[in-house]
């Protein structure tokens, strides 16, 4: 297990440098077309295909960083490009990591090298999860998957909602109810093949922010996709269902409420140990865009000037750029530290890893409104990146669990209550 460091070694600091010259080189001239063509920046996921960043490979290498720090630092670099490209580089990875977290070993040799393509025929995938009724609440979900024995064939109907690459990706991974009684505990992932029936493109949304990654809604009518795309297998998803309902028939059963309540939160903090583990990264992408638009501050700051100096000479101005300074530095230890504790196998028990993406979203945000305002008129115009960086940041305190989701989390495991 390495020891927590805030010092990268040589070999991650070329992998940054390296990251950092193809964010500056080609996605920052593009950043603003593709905000304003609201469209999937294809050749530019394609130069990241040709030089390997745009590939399994890649991500796989960083996830296995011992230290924990190359898939944040990875990140980090990425948005301090563009938020819209940098998601569309890495909105393959949310799929990817489903089926790496879920399916067996033929399942992943099979499906995720079909989610990327190659340096000729870039693909992409997507992750499907959200519903319409079904954010936060993933115990609403409706879309349902039915098994048809006599085909060995499951059946999907549902609308998703939210989905990256949604209905233009190669490969779908849908998230399903296959046990209406067992709540979030009856779901299950399933892959839907490339050209499978039954699955459109429903309303593409067009965003307030990250306007270069595509989002949409994918309907699913009569889907049907074979018994061996039911990720993990038929036979362990009939073991879990199994466990499920005697655990619900044992629940509460002779327990003081109170102990009920302890033992409810830990099997909810037990249960939400992986997606504590992806927050991470996300924390991270927000860090990246507070730091592009802190820096882009910064040098206005420098070099605009007001009855005959500097801006930066006056308090008003320097006192914020030191405070988003160390907002930002605190917001990449807190992710630094999660990202350290996830590799390393300790566990969250304060909840540390959504803490880190919590603080991170909430930084980005501010950061970014204060160098809009930094920049004065400029900044409230589309000559200036901030101005795109301020409608990007948004998204942090939105997606993978709002902020108010991520204080929920906390609450509930510092407490062990069910806190609502």
């Amino acid at each position: 297990m390495a020891e927590f460091t805030m010092e990268l070694n040589d070999e991650q600091k070329e992998v940054r440098d390296w990251i950092h010259g193809f964010a500056a080189d080609v996605m920052r001239p593009a950043a603003a077309e593709w905000d304003e063509r609201e469209e999937t920046p294809w050749p530019v996921i394609q130069e990241a295909a040709k030089i390997g960043l745009y590939s399994l490979d890649f991500y796989a290498q960083q996830f296995f960083d011992p230290t924990g720090l190359g898939i944040p630092m990875a990140m980090e670099e990425l948005f301090w490009g563009d938020a819209g490209i940098g998601l569309s580089i890495v909105g393959t990875g949310l799929a990817a990591v489903g089926v790496l977290a879920n399916g067996t070993e033929e399942q992943i040799g099979t499906w995720v090298p079909q989610m990327y393509g190659d340096v000729d025929d870039v693909k992409v995938a997507a992750f499907c999860s959200s519903e319409p009724d079904a954010g936060s609440d993933v115990a609403a979900m409706r879309t349902r998957a039915v098994y048809d024995e006599a085909k060995d064939e499951w059946v999907l109907n549902g609308t998703k909602t939210w989905a990256t690459n949604g209905g233009i990706a190669n490969v779908h991974v849908v998230v399903a109810v296959v046990d209406p009684e067992a709540g979030s505990k009856g779901h299950a992932s399933f892959i839907v093949p490339p050209n499978t029936p039954g699955l459109s493109q429903g309303q593409k949304f067009k965003k307030h922010g990250i306007r270069a990654s595509h989002t949409a809604e994918v309907v699913l009518e009569n889907v049907r996709v074979p018994g061996h795309c039911l990720l993990g297998g038929k036979e362990k998803l009939d073991e879990r269902l199994a466990r499920a309902r005697e655990n619900a028939k044992k629940d509460g059963m002779g327990v003081p409420p109170l102990e009920r309540s302890r033992e409810w939160g830990r099997v909810k903090n037990a249960a939400m140990a992986t997606f504590e583990a992806s927050r991470p990264a996300v924390g991270a992408m927000a860090v990246g865009t507070a730091r592009a638009a802190y820096e882009e501050a910064l040098e206005y700051a420098r070099t605009r000037s007001q009855f005959g100096r500097p801006i930066i000479d006056n308090q008003g101005v320097a006192f914020q750029l030191a405070d988003m300074r160390t907002q930002i530095d605190a917001a990449r230890l807190l992710v630094w530290r999660a990202s350290w504790m996830a590799v390393a196998g300790k566990p969250f028990t304060s909840a540390e890893g959504s803490m880190s993406k919590l603080f991170a979203s909430e930084v980005a945000k501010k950061v970014t409104a204060q160098a809009v305002q930094i920049l004065g008129g400029n900044g409230f115009t589309r000559e200036y990146p901030v101005e795109r960086m301020h409608r990007d940041a948004a998204i942090y305190t939105i997606f993978e669990g709002t902020s108010e989701i991520q204080r929920l989390v906390i609450a509930r495991t510092l407490s062990g209550m069910p806190i609502r």
